[in-house]
């Protein structure tokens, strides 16, 4: 149970502090420990949906965001999470790792990739902010990590939202694909709720301090090469585990 405790705090700061969900760090660390990939994915979705609502509340306090722009988002994560449990349960451990491999690594490169942080910001269509959010939430939610990975560089990218404001709605999408994927995964019996729980509530206090040090504390930059750092670590791990 302590060693639980200790990984959902840890993960709970990370979440909050780059504005993700959690998975990203949280599914390889559960494989680490020995659970079973379908399980893994199962936890770090219970995880995520502790942290991702606390720490949207916390964003929402600080003025951060922007509850219309990602409520529509959110939605179609909500919808495209539905099917995340049947199409875990139709691939294999070995090719959802692999695709979370493809994902880490996304996200590792991405780091890479000067971001502008756009003062205005561009009106986008409903119906393609809907579509956006049902793609990220059923390939996001498959693998068990939030999809603010994909969406805060759309946010940012596309459609000029200042990068604090992004990762604050990235996190706030993750409430809708987690809840959403906590269902769905539920249904296909991928859960491992005693582990989930313990991990979440444990990842509240970390969200809590990762929120307070992004605000008030760490550089956009050292942000930058502490995640960079901590995606490397996992795609080398990742790698050796499927590969080695």
């Amino acid at each position: 149970m302590f060693e639980l405790m200790l990984l959902g705090a840890s993960v709970g700061l990370l979440s909050g502090l780059f504005g993700i969900g959690g998975g990203t760090i949280l599914v390889p660390l559960l494989l680490m420990l020995g659970y079973e990939t379908k399980i893994a994915i199962g936890i770090s979705v219970v995880q995520m949906v502790f942290s991702s609502m606390f720490g949207s509340y916390l964003n929402n306090k600080k003025g951060t965001l922007d509850v219309v722009m990602v409520g529509i988002i959110g939605i179609g994560g909500f919808c495209g999470a539905l099917l995340s449990g049947f199409i875990t349960a139709n691939i294999s451990d070995k090719n959802l790792e692999i695709v979370f491999l493809i994902f880490a690594i996304f996200a590792l490169l991405r780091l890479f990739v000067k971001t502008h942080d756009y003062k205005v910001e561009k009106e986008v269509n409903k119906l393609l902010l809907f579509m956006i959010g049902f793609l990220i939430g059923a390939v996001s939610m498959s693998i068990g990590v939030g999809g603010s990975l994909i969406l805060v560089p759309i946010l940012v990218g596309f459609l000029h939202v200042p990068l604090k404001k992004a990762t604050s709605a990235g996190l706030f999408f993750v409430v809708f694909s987690s809840v959403s994927g906590l269902i769905s995964h539920t249904l296909h019996g991928h859960i491992d709720y005693d582990s989930g729980i313990i991990i979440g509530l444990a990842s509240l206090v970390g969200v809590y301090i990762g929120i307070h040090l992004k605000h008030h504390i760490l550089s956009i930059s050292l942000q930058r090469i502490l995640l960079i750092m901590l995606y490397l670590i996992i795609v080398l791990y990742l790698f050796y585990r499927i590969f080695g």
